[in-house]
């Protein structure tokens, strides 16, 4: 087998429950190169990609203070740039707990770091510089659509440097695209590359009996809106079962409705392999999001691809990388943003229509494979990052 040459990737927190999975299917198809997962802070669940882990500044008595120097002065910790640390990675093992680059550290490194999320591109600037790299950016929707990012923030500092250094932002839909391009984005720069799914070798067999929904408990998820769209089914006589798999701010919102509402079930934050089997016994994913009041909007909620290829029909919002996932009609239904009338109808249709519902999912599937295939749209990434 051909040896991968190693890269860095950027993101300052790693091991966030809700984004492993989106982010690790990203390198599932290279061939060539091989990610360092690198960041500030390294969290329990950040074991779940494997051994190539490198914490900004180690874990001794220095650690705190390098990376604070790293966050506000730009100061890459120096022991990183004169030796590079131990590969592979012993964790746990003392100050080389999360450290590990190979045995020809820095040097050994492809000249490419790939940063995950608008402040994360910022945060890896100084690391870019003072490396010699060449930085490849992916924005994912609520980075660079929240107002409060562009505020006396470090991405708002760094916009500028950021816009000049980085050679490509790859987004996950088009409409991700345009926001980058309103903040100064020139359009060559610009890639709009969505995040694939592993697909089964088959459809899998389904028996569906709830409605589902997956997410953070946020404004942007349209809480409210499924919350309302509930309360109407039932004064309809709809009782189908809803089941709502994640946490958040919002919790009380749903938590109030399955007191008052019969058959809610909140299950809390579930595995992907129980996320995956939910979606088999699904009547559809309900994936009713908004822009939020401080302008939190989708990219591609990674939970549409996953339901695609569990061939599990999907009812979402018309807007931005939503609509551009979801065929209307073909492989999904779409509704108005913010309209539980429009989503309640949707609803009961597709649960009292068992031909629709097959057909959505089975075209879902196709689709998927096609052209939300994570293989497939990871080969692109590794191609793009040897680019440049």
């Amino acid at each position: 087998m051909q040896a991968t040459q190693p890269f860095l990737v950027y993101r300052d927190r790693i091991g966030v429950p809700s984004e492993i999975e989106f982010l690790r299917r990203q390198y599932i198809g290279f061939t060539r190169l091989h990610p360092v997962w690198t960041g500030r802070t390294m969290l329990p669940d950040a074991l779940r990609f494997g051994d190539h882990l490198l914490r900004l500044g180690g874990d001794g008595p220095r650690g705190p203070i390098d990376r604070a120097l790293f966050r506000h002065l730009w100061r890459v910790p120096p022991r990183l740039i004169r030796h590079g640390p131990i590969y592979p990675s012993q964790h746990g093992a003392g100050t080389e707990g999360y450290n590990s680059l190979g045995q020809g550290g820095i040097a050994g490194l492809a000249p490419v770091l790939h940063a995950q999320f608008a402040r994360g591109g910022a945060l890896a600037l100084p690391l870019v510089q003072a490396l010699g790299m060449r930085m490849v950016v992916t924005l994912h929707g609520g980075d660079v659509s929240k107002q409060k990012n562009w505020h006396g923030t470090v991405l708002a500092r760094r916009w500028p440097a950021m816009l000049r250094e980085t050679r490509r932002f790859v987004c996950v839909s088009a409409a991700v695209a345009e926001i980058a391009a309103h903040h100064g984005v020139p359009s060559g720069k610009l890639i709009v590359l969505p995040i694939g799914v592993e697909i089964p070798a088959r459809p899998p067999i389904r028996r569906p009996t709830a409605h589902l929904f997956v997410g953070r408990f946020v404004e942007k998820k349209g809480i409210a809106v499924l919350a309302e769209a509930i309360r109407q089914l039932r004064a309809q006589g709809d009782q189908t079962q809803v089941v709502c798999v994640g946490d958040g701010p919002l919790r009380p919102v749903l938590e109030t409705l399955a007191r008052d509402t019969a058959g809610i079930t909140l299950t809390g934050w579930l595995s992907p392999d129980a996320v995956r089997a939910r979606m088999t016994e699904a009547i559809a994913l309900v994936v009713p999001s908004i822009i939020a009041g401080d302008g939190d909007a989708e990219g591609l909620p990674s939970v549409i691809p996953e339901a695609m290829a569990q061939a599990c029909p999907v009812i979402g919002s018309d807007q931005g990388g939503i609509a551009e996932a979801i065929w209307r009609d073909q492989t999904g239904l779409l509704v108005p943003p913010g309209d539980p009338g429009a989503l309640a109808d949707a609803m009961h249709r597709i649960s009292h229509d068992t031909v629709l519902r097959y057909s959505l999912g089975a075209a879902g599937f196709t689709e998927a494979a096609t052209r939300l295939n994570a293989r497939i749209q990871s080969e692109k990434l590794e191609t793009l990052l040897l680019s440049v």
